[in-house]
């Protein structure tokens, strides 16, 4: 009965995972710096702090449902016009910089607590990440899905975090992919801005529930 809403989800959720952005600029970092260790601890910390993300939103469900449906609308709005935003915003990408100019090397070991803490963070207070969340908790899943379903999705959504960044840390703790990528990535940061402001279009003119 919820697949198709599951589906939905990790569709969004993918795309926006993939996109570079802080998390993916914070893992590579730290795997480019100090290895393939620290890279996967630190995608372990950004998917640890979506369970944050997944609670507040959570717990906003009810107070959301409770207000008027211009409420409700004004919440769709600001979602569908901050997926249009980040999808031009990537539709516009160009070819980037020597990554040796962004990432320099440093000396020292990375301790496993220090690196998970660092995706922990940056994750955590990223406010884009919060509107997305909230984003997707109040306008993509519908409010009368079950709060134990609900609850499934935010699992699934930590998890297959953690995956794609510990993925992430594999690729990048190698120099030669990281220097491909910086070559081909805004190709790819365009085609998922195309796809980003399609769903955004799609959001604004969806029924409230």
């Amino acid at each position: 009965m919820y697949l198709t809403e599951f589906l939905t989800v990790a569709l969004i959720h993918l795309l926006a995972v993939a996109s570079p952005g802080p998390d993916f600029a914070v893992v590579v970092r730290e795997s480019v710096t100090h290895g393939r260790r620290a890279g996967t601890w630190t995608a372990l910390g950004v998917g640890t702090a979506i369970f944050l993300h997944v609670g507040y939103s959570l717990l906003g469900i009810g107070l959301i449902v409770s207000q008027s449906i211009v409420l409700f609308n004004a919440l769709k709005w600001a979602a569908a016009a901050y997926l249009l935003y980040i999808g031009f915003k990537a539709l516009r990408a160009q070819p980037a910089k020597p990554a040796e100019e962004n990432l320099h090397q440093e000396v020292g070991e990375r301790t496993a607590r220090g690196a998970f803490i660092s995706g922990f963070v940056t994750n955590g207070l990223n406010p884009k990440a919060t509107l997305f969340f909230l984003s997707l908790f109040t306008v993509v899943i519908n409010p009368h899905t079950p709060l134990a379903i609900q609850a499934g999705y935010g699992v699934y959504l930590a998890l297959a975090t953690a995956v794609w960044f510990c993925l992430v840390a594999l690729l990048f703790s190698q120099q030669r992919v990281r220097a491909g990528f910086a070559r081909m990535g805004h190709w790819f940061d365009r085609t998922m801005g195309a796809v980003l402001v399609a769903i955004g279009v799609k959001l604004a003119f969806t029924e409230s529930h």
